[in-house]
């Protein structure tokens, strides 16, 4: 582009003239860092040019364009704010550079009495980052989330989220251990099920990835993760469902309801696009209807 770049672009129309955007762009060696950043500058979506000879390769761009833009046609635009970094705000006054990392790896992590299992899609960056950075470093229940994204770039949003949290957040690798006060995000292009595996004699729960078939056209698939601690859990666990296109997650709060645990979805209010909340709500689904602001609140009062 002339003069600016895409992102100076972007960032000068969301502050003087909201709108929503899908950027496509040839993100190279950046990918995840502008993908981000993008995200923080207000664009709905972002879809990588593929490499070599376009032409070739457009009738398979053409969907996934036309699809990205009949759901940002659908955006609440007073929800497309700037993504905002309280980094002082989880900072103890004069602590040095790492004292954070190391007051999260000290805090004491217990096999989980709650599970909160997050799916996100559409706007979910925002919204998971406005929700995490509000709950306690304390917090009595192992966070699972998806979060629709390719692979690579769920990586750079752990990362964001981990500098930004009281909470250690971290992308999920086969294994894992699922454990309160920790944050566990599915990567990009594969499933995240909670399952069952004895360690060292005692029964754990621990994270197993697949490749296998997308949902919903998704992987990785919140219906998925959904089902897995529902089995698992049973009442102890919180779904939440946050903004996103779609119905993904609504088939998987049915198992959870039916296990007795607690299904909450994003009010219209605060969501960038109410498809996969507005789902929740029609299938009557959702013991909470909650905005953003509000949610962590809620959330606290029914673990603790």
């Amino acid at each position: 582009m002339p003069i600016v770049d895409g992102l100076k672009a972007l960032s000068r129309i969301m502050k003087n003239y909201p709108t929503p955007v899908v950027m496509i762009s040839v993100l190279g060696k950046r990918a995840e860092e502008i993908t981000l950043k993008a995200l923080e500058y207000g664009a709905v979506d972002v879809i990588q040019k593929p490499e070599g000879i376009l032409s070739q390769k457009m009738p398979e761009m053409a969907e996934e364009i036309c699809r990205k833009i009949r759901e940002a046609a659908k955006t609440n635009l007073e929800n497309l704010e700037f993504m905002k970094y309280h980094k002082m705000e989880n900072l103890e006054i004069n602590e040095k550079p790492g004292e954070k990392e190391k007051r999260k790896s000290q805090q004491k992590k217990a096999s989980a009495r709650h599970v909160l299992a997050i799916g996100a899609s559409t706007g979910g960056p925002r919204a998971l980052e406005k929700l995490i950075n509000s709950l306690p470093v304390d917090f009595p229940a192992a966070i699972l989330v998806v979060q629709h994204m390719p692979a690579g770039f769920t990586a750079s949003l752990s990362k964001r989220l981990n500098s930004t949290s009281a909470l250690r957040v971290k992308e999920a690798k086969e294994g894992d251990i699922v454990k309160e006060g920790i944050v566990l995000v599915a990567p990009g292009n594969y499933h995240m099920e909670i399952v069952q595996k004895k360690i060292k004699g005692f029964e754990k729960e621990v994270v197993h990835l697949s490749c296998g078939p997308k949902e919903l056209g998704s992987r990785p698939s919140v219906n998925i993760l959904f089902r897995s601690v529902a089995s698992i859990y049973g009442h102890r666990v919180i779904s939440l469902i946050l903004t996103g296109m779609n119905c993904d997650g609504a088939d998987g709060s049915e198992d959870v309801k039916k296990k007795g645990g607690k299904v909450i979805a994003e009010a219209r209010s605060s969501c960038v696009i109410y498809g996969m909340p507005g789902e929740i709500v029609k299938r009557k689904l959702a013991d909470f209807v909650l905005p953003l602001d509000k949610m962590a609140e809620e959330i606290i009062k029914i673990v603790s």
